[in-house]
């Protein structure tokens, strides 16, 4: 077997001659499903040791076996006269559950409204009464120490009186007239009076 160089094999693989370029046809390649594309030429472009190029031509589709797409689709029905009762009947119930949650939302709204106005009075009368029990407290230590005091300078006042008393009768008529006067004013008698006047002292 004869050798070749290295360098003309690697340009006899480089500058090959060219190939007709075939074609290929394919029958029923493609199946859609609202078209059926029947053939499909491939003609092949270049061809390199590095890979090949090819060039896919597809036909016009034919529309021949389109299915119907009404004819996949359910047929709507009119709805019978029980059906129809039926989805009033449940419009009804629906409708008496939200009056009835909404009254119940308003019944606890008001519960909770009254239940503060409640709370409300009665911190109010409970203050009202503190406030009253303090008043009449203090007006009553106002009262006890008002009547203390009267009854101090009351005491001083009749003690004065005494003392003027007793001076001016040990200076007129004497020690012994000076005591009975003394007792007579103690025991809350009248006022003594001079034996030569008819006015008090």
């Amino acid at each position: 077997m004869k050798e070749l160089p290295l360098v003309s094999l690697f340009c006899s693989c480089l500058l090959a001659e060219p190939r007709d370029k075939p074609t290929y046809k394919v029958q029923d390649a493609v199946d859609l499903s609202w078209c059926v594309i029947k053939d499909v030429e491939v003609i092949e472009l270049n061809k390199r040791a590095s890979g090949q190029a090819f060039e896919v031509i597809l036909k016009p589709p034919s529309f021949d076996g389109i299915p119907e797409f009404n004819a996949s689709l359910p047929q709507r029905r009119d709805p019978s006269l029980e059906e129809i009762q039926k989805k009033l009947e449940a419009a009804e119930e629906r409708r008496k559950f939200q009056e009835a949650e909404l009254l119940k939302h308003l019944a606890e709204k008001r519960e909770h409204e009254r239940e503060v106005i409640q709370k409300a009075i009665e911190e109010s009368n409970n203050f009202s009464k503190m406030a009253k029990e303090k008043l009449e407290q203090k007006m009553e230590t106002n009262k006890e120490n008002r009547e203390a005091l009267l009854a101090a300078m009351l005491g001083r006042l009749q003690e004065k009186v005494h003392i003027f008393w007793n001076a001016v009768l040990i200076k007129d008529k004497g020690a012994s007239l000076s005591s009975v006067i003394c007792d007579g004013f103690c025991s809350g008698a009248d006022l003594p009076y001079r034996q030569n006047n008819t006015s008090p002292i």
